[in-house]
């Protein structure tokens, strides 16, 4: 592609964004997924031009408004272009040449507005804290009684883009042969700082070009993320439910630990995702202990109410605002692609009460979200507890807890993404 394709490619993307309530990777991969003549350098670009604006969404907007422009996908490119990526007009000019596959022209009132946006960056004096942070006004109170006197530098660690981990099959590999292996292949690594089973990407990796990642050794997998299943303390031989698996990331994580002995029931209500953690469990030679069920099936749903006392461990990864994963979903922030926060408090509730029964006595249940709003953290586990007496709440190791009671990881601090886990036994 040259160099003006790969421009109206961005604004082609963001057009369809902004017309669709289907979160940005999946309109980026759907994108490019139709144009396979689309080189990998090429799609590379386009991609991270159009991840870079989501991170600017809110100081785009404000210099739009304050120059009197409306808002549109070919409005907000030209922006970036001067204030993100500070090309000079001439060179905007001649990328906005109307030809084949380019941009159309710049009209006389766009040349106009950019010459004098010439020599300003993304962030002006004028700004509002929250502009500048790219923060939700939705979120802004809420966050700011969390992060205090930290707020906008907790705020400004999410608008850098996440870092690449990786999870070590521990039951496969060693992570210092795995790291080697890797190595060879050209991907450095280092090692996790909190994650026991976790390599941190140093350079670019195209991981699917090496035979650690071949040999089911590795996963992609935030070490935050690691983390949750590191809380559960898995152990070979225990009876484990992950009730919202997901595409089973940390059922991998739990029976790679558990090093393929003991059982693990992994549900959820979206079948098909459930359905595509079944290949990976088999690359890693874990499939033999899982037992996926679907929450869709009612014959799934009455089998888990007869499961009364079953459980040594219940991990509950529950769905939330995701508001700590803004390093990767830069989106988030500004879109809603499932239910708001009022609808999701009362959703995370009916599933801690659906699920404690099963928790054997003297069992754990684990309380997870990638949220980092308290309302979803700190108040459910609270809550639950004092419907529940026959729950309480145990302090997890300094090592994991990091410090407090419960888990609590953000970007800036911990360099993951943002998560909370909270460790509850049933009392015998």
């Amino acid at each position: 592609m040259k160099p003006a394709s790969r421009i109206q490619a961005a604004i082609d993307i963001l057009d369809r964004e902004q017309s669709s309530r289907v979160p940005l990777d999946s309109v980026v991969g759907d994108y490019m997924r139709v144009r396979r003549y689309i080189g990998s350098k090429d799609r590379a670009e386009v991609a991270q031009r159009i991840f870079d604006m989501a991170r600017a969404h809110a100081r785009l907007g404000w210099w739009l408004e304050r120059a009197g422009v409306e808002e549109s996908a070919r409005a907000r490119v030209m922006f970036w272009l001067v204030l993100g990526e500070k090309l000079e007009l001439k060179r905007i000019e001649d990328l906005f040449d109307g030809s084949k596959y380019a941009p159309e022209q710049l009209s006389t009132e766009e040349t106009a507005i950019l010459q004098k946006l010439e020599g300003n960056t993304l962030e002006h004096p004028d700004m509002p804290e929250t502009i500048l942070c790219e923060c939700p006004p939705q979120y802004e109170s809420k966050l700011r009684d969390f992060f205090g006197k930290d707020f906008a530098a907790e705020m400004k660690a999410m608008l850098e883009p996440a870092t690449l981990d990786l999870r070590v099959n521990v039951f496969l590999a060693e992570k210092d042969k795995v790291k080697a292996y890797l190595e060879a292949d050209g991907v450095k690594t280092k090692k996790t700082k909190y994650s026991p089973w976790g390599l941190r990407c140093e350079n670019k990796a195209f991981l699917s070009r090496t035979k650690a990642f071949a040999k089911g050794w590795v996963e992609i997998q935030d070490e935050g993320s690691q983390l949750i299943a590191h809380v559960c303390d898995p152990k070979s031989g225990m009876q484990v439910l992950d009730y919202c698996a997901g595409a089973g990331g940390k059922t991998l994580a739990l029976a790679s630990a558990m090093m393929r002995k003991g059982r693990i029931v992994a549900m959820d209500l979206d079948e098909k995702r459930l359905m595509k953690g079944r290949e990976r469990y088999k690359k890693a030679q874990l499939a033999d202990i899982i037992e996926v069920r679907p929450l869709s099936e009612d014959r799934h749903r009455k089998w888990l109410r007869r499961q009364k006392g079953t459980f040594d461990l219940v991990l509950l990864d529950v769905p939330c605002s995701g508001t700590g994963t803004w390093r990767r979903n830069p989106d988030m922030r500004w879109r809603t692609y499932g239910p708001a926060l009022e609808e999701l408090l009362p959703i995370q509730a009916e599933i801690l009460d659906k699920v404690a029964h099963a928790v054997k006595p003297g069992g754990k249940l684990v309380y997870a979200t990638c949220s980092l709003l308290t309302d979803e953290n700190e108040a459910q586990v609270e809550a639950f507890v004092a419907r529940h007496p026959e729950f309480e709440i145990v302090p997890l190791d300094p090592d994991i807890g990091l410090g407090s009671p419960f888990m609590r990881l953000t970007p800036k601090r911990h360099s993951t993404d943002g998560f909370f886990a909270a460790q509850l036994i049933k009392k015998a």
